[in-house]
């Protein structure tokens, strides 16, 4: 792509920065949440490409410069100098290209937000309960780092250890556009615990990831909803099967997909706060319902865009941890490393710049920028 033809493109960019700018300060705006969120994740993306513009045009003027200072000086300290500025701009200009071209795109308006994150023990009966476990220890270290809090919102353990199904809301800055890449089928190969005979098993767990809905995401009728109330089980504590904090509720929602009624039906007992666990309940509701209606979304995303690296589809096999090999393999984009110990730790972060490098290789192809 030219530089005449990328700063085309460019166009307008600081007019409508400007725009944004003023918008995001009207009280009008401001009272009407959803259009308020949406100029204000705009304003942010602006921002970097403004500011990376204006990096741009500096580093073509300063070429220009250099060229005519090249072409009509005689003094060499001078020619010295406008040959070591055109030298560093020109080394820096198609990086800067390439940041332009990738802020250009789009961005998924859901990268956003925070994210929940459910885990599932799939084919391998305890073993896979065990490595669902291990799965929801490295992300709880990876969010750790990243500086997230994780929540649970509930829990099946498993027989042997683990989790048949563990659900939790993860909060930070850009939390679903980081871990978005983690929803498909993790397959686990290693001697389990109970195997007396050293034989290595393959066993899997599902991970899905779902971008967290806001309250004016989706509408949600709460008179409607059915709350019942039960004592939750567990070790230690006094109010144990005391205290009625455990929630459940119940609520008919008609799927605009399909338009089919159905029943939804979210328990939480992850708290002894009775009020906490229904607004963690209310979370689930709307992020369950947010998903639902966004499928289409998602499949539509899919369907144009078969090599994506995240397509939203949670059947795909996406990783194997080999433990006797000390191996991890991302299949999606032929990623292999030998530090499986460090990677159960939470050192993902190397997998998932791949995986976005891979993704955003992709769109600029898609885009034909």
């Amino acid at each position: 792509m030219s530089d005449n033809s990328l700063l085309s493109r460019l166009d307008g960019i600081d007019a409508r920065f400007a725009e944004v700018s003023t918008l995001i300060t009207d009280p009008s705006v401001i009272a009407d949440m959803r259009r308020y969120v949406k100029l204000t994740k705009e304003y942010k993306d602006l921002e970097r490409l403004t500011k990376t513009t204006h990096r741009y045009r500096s580093l073509l003027s300063a070429i220009d410069e250099a060229k005519e200072i090249l072409a009509n000086e005689s003094d060499s300290d001078m020619r010295a100098m406008a040959k070591e500025q055109l030298d560093e701009a020109t080394v820096a200009v198609p990086q800067v290209e390439e940041e332009i071209k990738l802020l250009l795109i789009p961005a998924d308006p859901e990268d956003g937000k925070n994210a929940i994150v459910e885990i599932r023990g799939g084919t391998g009966g305890d073993e896979a309960a065990i490595f669902a476990g291990d799965l929801f220890k490295m992300y709880s270290k990876y969010c750790e780092s990243k500086g997230w809090s994780v929540a649970i919102s509930s829990v099946s353990e498993g027989a042997a250890g683990g989790f048949k199904e563990i659900v939790f809301a993860v909060s930070g800055e850009g939390v679903y556009g980081t871990l978005k890449y983690e929803s498909g089928v993790h397959r686990v190969q290693r001697v389990p615990a109970t195997e007396t005979q050293g034989r290595v098993h393959t066993s899997a767990a599902t991970v899905a990831v779902l971008p967290e809905a806001e309250e004016f995401d989706v509408e949600i009728n709460e008179g409607e909803i059915k709350w019942d109330t039960f004592r939750s089980g567990g070790a230690g504590g006094q109010n144990v099967n005391k205290v009625e904090s455990g929630v459940r509720l119940r609520y008919m929602w008609r799927n605009p997909n399909t338009g089919v009624t159905e029943e939804i039906l979210i328990e939480c007992t992850e708290t002894r706060d009775q009020p906490k666990n229904k607004e963690r309940a209310l979370s689930r509701l709307r992020t369950f319902i947010y998903d639902k209606e966004h499928q289409k979304y998602l499949d539509d995303i899919a369907s144009r865009r078969k090599t994506m690296v995240s397509t939203g589809d949670r059947s795909a096999k996406i990783r194997t941890y080999n433990y006797p090999q000390g191996r991890i393999t991302d299949h999606r984009i032929n990623y292999t490393i030998y530090n499986l110990q460090g990677f159960m730790d939470g050192d993902i972060q190397d997998c998932i710049d791949h995986l976005i490098v891979a993704e955003n290789a992709e769109k600029l192809k898609e885009s034909e920028i």
